[in-house]
Formats: structure tokens, sequence, C-alpha cells
């Protein structure tokens, strides 16, 4: 098993452009249906309530929540993560996390951006790189791509 030392954790700048391509891509896919459901005025705050229905939340909380999770437990890591070569594994094992553990990290997004986002800044100054919702899940995100041959024999790669 490899340690600490050898692996190549995921930084905050990294990390930052990965959330911002999983924020394109998940507009890309949820803007549309919120079009079709309830008009281009759904995007104006004079005219639609913060909440607007069944489908508001279902397509602005519960997909993208279902999506992320479904994407980790797949290939590790979410169409970001895959275009920045990163990938999400426990941070004891530096195996694939568990369903539970995924979603704690999920939910710990939350928790992170509550004090002025300063639990996901904090990757910034970690040793490991770990927001506070990796902290909370137990998980680190390391380099390496989820197809990569030594990915598949569940070993990270070395720095």
């Amino acid at each position: 098993m490899q340690t600490n030392t050898q692996v190549r954790y995921i930084g905050f700048w990294l990390r930052t452009l990965a959330s911002l391509i999983d924020t394109l891509w998940m507009m890309l896919l949820i803007t549309p249906l919120l079009v079709y459901f309830y008009g281009w005025a759904y995007f104006d705050p004079y005219q639609s309530p913060p909440v607007d229905g069944l489908a508001d939340v279902i397509l602005t909380w519960i997909l993208p929540a279902i999506a992320v999770i479904l994407f980790w437990r797949a290939k590790q890591a979410t169409p970001g993560k895959m275009a920045v070569h990163a990938r999400v594994v426990d941070a004891r094992t530096f195996q694939p996390p568990g369903t539970g553990q995924l979603i704690i990290r999920y939910l710990g997004y939350f928790v992170a951006t509550v004090p002025f986002c300063l639990g996901l800044l904090w990757v910034a100054f970690d040793k490991r790189k770990q927001g506070w919702h990796d902290k909370l899940a137990g998980t680190v995100v390391i380099a390496g791509r989820q197809d990569d041959a030594t990915m598949r024999a569940g070993v990270p790669e070395q720095a």
C-alpha cells in the first residue's frame, strides 16, 4: 500500500477549475429543463419565487445531488475532476469511497460553504488538500485517472 508521501493531492486551483467545469455542464443540463417547465420568467428574480414547485426542487436540488454521487460512484470523479485528472478516494485506504461516504461528502459541501466558504478555502491550507466536506466524509482528492492501469489495481499514482 502506498503512503501519504507517495500520493499527489489535488490542490485548491485545480479543484476550483473542476468545480467550474461541473457547474457549466450541470447548467447546460438543467437550464433547458427549467425553461421547459417554467419559461424564461423563472430566471427573473422579480417574477419568480425562490422555489417554484416540485419540478424546481427536483431539477435544482435532487437531480444535481444524484448526478454527482452517481459520477463519484462510477468514476470516482465528476466530469470536472476527470478533466483535471483527479479522483475522490477514501482518505485511509485510497480505495473507492463507500456510498455513505459520498453522501456525507455531498452534504458536507453545504456545511463547508456556510461560514463564508471557509470549508472550501480550507483546501488551500490543508496538508492533504482536504476541504471540510472531505474531512467529514473521510475522503481525499488525488491525481490520477480512473482508467489508468495503476488506478485499476487500486494503487494511487506516485508524486
